[in-house]
């Protein structure tokens, strides 16, 4: 089965660059980034955890702000999934043969958008909600989340910016209207198992 359309002649040229640029630098940098590639988004995990023990001081409102944060990840994810279904763009290193740090991923697993940039972005866009502080430390990890799924070989660099603006912009749309009803949501919350959640003991 084919692909929608050849994402090489989007910006293959820069991919090669970049794979290339990886396979001349130090094995120890190559470790670093590809470890991150793998398993960075546990950083975002935590940091929402951060965020929501933070959060319990603040009052009731603003924990529901948190508590919305991993949902609103998996919203992201969701839609990007969806997107990808419809634009079946092959891998990078499927179509253009190149030398990866990463095992090149299965025909059929698409490559456009990414889903790690698109996971990471929604986190980082999410948290600024919660905390500006967190949210920035989160928003600089997924920029380095999405650059290193191009350095390992796994994605265009189309298909990480596109991922990113995706999980952006769902986050941000979800976290507003979050927000916007959080009084209502954290009233519902109260009265429900997960009211223990919302402030601290």
């Amino acid at each position: 089965m084919t692909s929608a359309y050849d994402g090489s002649h989007v910006d293959g040229p820069a991919y090669t660059e970049v794979t290339g640029l990886a396979h001349r630098a130090p094995d120890w940098l190559d470790s670093l980034v590809s470890a991150w590639s793998a398993y960075g988004l546990a950083l975002f995990a935590l940091l929402m955890v951060v965020g929501w023990w933070r959060a319990r001081r603040a009052g009731t409102s603003t924990v529901v702000t948190a508590l919305a944060v991993p949902l609103i990840t998996l919203l992201a994810f969701g839609v990007d999934a969806l997107v990808k279904l419809a634009v079946r763009e092959d891998r990078p290193c499927q179509t253009l043969r190149v030398p990866t740090l990463e095992a090149c991923p299965a025909p059929g697993d698409w490559s456009f958008p990414s889903n790690h940039a698109a996971l990471a972005a929604a986190a980082a866009v999410a948290l600024l909600f919660v905390s500006r502080r967190l949210g920035a430390v989160a928003l600089v990890a997924a920029v380095l989340m999405a650059a290193s799924r191009v350095w390992v070989g796994v994605h265009y660099p189309h298909d990480v910016l596109a991922g990113f603006l995706v999980g952006a912009c769902v986050a941000a749309g979800a976290a507003w209207a979050v927000r916007r009803h959080r009084t209502t949501l954290a009233g519902r919350l109260e009265r429900g198992p997960l009211r223990r959640l919302l402030a601290a003991a």
